[in-house]
């Protein structure tokens, strides 16, 4: 199976490399990348202590393994190597964690040379694996040296489970060199059983114990408020109605903008601040938010605060264009959508963060990525699901004008959150424990 895998790689780089080269020099990683995407890591040295190489792929991966991090950081006699995929996950890292590690760098290209001279010089004595990186040739690599393999909040998508069920010999032979898995939900867990009988199984989901800061203060959101150009309330007891929308795709602002007007109409102040996903398509939301007729700004600055106190004309909206800001901005929401889950997108972005914080959740049908999740905030009352665009103006208006359900919401989100924390800690106990127990046959 490995050497079929190579075989079939090799073309496949060989095609690609001269683009791949391209992107890296233009965005200007190029030195960093070449060398450590070749495995050419500095050398670490073999020591008496335990070292765990921890693969996280972008972002979003580096930001859920803070708990992981800590909990392994109390372990004695152990140290961690941690790689990421994408140079912003490295950007990420080394602004989070680079005191708590040995090394940071980047993941190999998963070709045996690459990822055989990577191994040569890391010397780990476990991997841990985040979400869905099943490399072969990294997994090949430690099952060839006896090195036990974690994967934690191992998913499978709609459309991963599909694909794999058409390939399951290689699924098999993938998670087969999987020591133990721990699946981010029981639909995930049912689906790699389906798909192998092995390696033991546990559900956690990790995202579950990052830590949140507590709920901003009225004052501290009157300010930051402020900052993003709306204008002062009123009074404290007519506060604004603040809807966010997290990560939103293609068409999603669109659909949210109606629902602000809707609310307007009749007569909810209500704030809108969009966060896409994409920064890339900045250029594209100024010209939306340019040809309607709501006053609004940008974090980027495309756009200044318009707001005329001689008028009474105030900001409407807020097109959040820079990165970083998302979790900030989710603190200060009456209610959330949560994107890419209208049609035509599909798969949605996480629900976890905001439910975790108690903010009432709106998302559409197509939430393929959090298939169990959606569902179980569904059925605890902390989201609603909505069909369709018409549908999603509807229940916002409905919920804009209903304090006390959105309150309910909310305290169902943190019940469900506190529910379901805690796996971190299992899975820091299991590797110290197989460190421990398999000690001779890891020397």
């Amino acid at each position: 199976m490995i050497l079929f895998y190579r075989l079939l790689l090799l073309p496949l780089l060989f095609l690609s490399a001269p683009y791949y080269l391209y992107r890296k020099v233009r965005r200007g990683d190029w030195k960093l990348a070449w060398q450590q995407r070749f495995g050419l890591f500095p050398k670490l040295p073999k020591t008496t202590k335990k070292r765990i190489w921890i693969q996280a792929v972008s972002v979003g991966e580096i930001l859920a393994i803070e708990s992981i991090l800590k909990q392994l950081k109390e372990i004695t006699n152990l140290e961690i190597v941690l790689t990421t995929t994408t140079v912003t996950g490295y950007k990420e890292a080394r602004k989070r964690y680079q005191d708590s590690l040995l090394s940071l760098g980047l993941f190999p290209l998963d070709f045996w040379p690459c990822s055989a001279t990577a191994w040569s010089r890391i010397h780990p004595d476990a991997i841990l694996l985040v979400e869905s990186e099943l490399w072969p040739e990294h997994l090949y690599q430690a099952s060839r040296r006896k090195v036990p393999v974690f994967l934690i909040n191992a998913r499978l998508s709609d459309q991963s489970y599909r694909r794999l069920k058409y390939l399951t010999p290689l699924a098999r032979y993938q998670i087969k060199k999987i020591d133990t898995l721990y699946c981010a939900t029981q639909l995930d867990f049912d689906r790699f059983t389906q798909l192998a009988a092995n390696p033991e199984k546990k559900i956690g989901n990790i995202k579950l114990d990052v830590h949140f800061d507590p709920p901003v203060s009225p004052e501290e959101k009157r300010r930051s408020l402020i900052e993003m150009g709306f204008a002062t309330p009123q009074s404290e007891e007519t506060p604004p109605f603040i809807l966010v929308g997290a990560s939103t795709w293609d068409g999603e602002e669109h659909y949210l903008l109606e629902a602000q007007r809707a609310c307007l109409a009749a007569g909810i102040a209500c704030h809108l601040i969009l966060v896409p996903r994409h920064t890339e398509r900045r250029k594209s939301l100024l010209r939306s938010l340019a040809a309607q007729e709501l006053p609004w700004s940008s974090a980027s600055g495309a756009c200044s605060p318009k707001s005329d106190p001689q008028t009474e004309t105030h900001q409407a909206i807020h097109l959040s264009d820079t990165t970083g800001h998302l979790a900030h901005i989710l603190r200060l929401a009456d209610l959330a959508f949560i994107g890419k889950s209208l049609p035509p997108n599909k798969g949605g972005q996480t629900p976890i963060e905001a439910a975790a914080q108690g903010i009432p959740l709106i998302f559409g049908p197509n939430m393929s990525n959090f298939t169990s999740i959606a569902t179980r905030l569904v059925s605890v009352g902390a989201a609603r699901e909505v069909k369709d665009a018409e549908e999603l103006k509807s229940v916002i208006l409905q919920l804009a004008q209903n304090a006390s359900a959105r309150n309910t919401m909310s305290v169902a989100g943190l019940q469900w959150h506190q529910s379901n924390k805690g796996i971190s800690a299992t899975i820091a106990s299991d590797i110290e424990k197989r460190l421990t127990d398999g000690e001779a046959s890891l020397a």
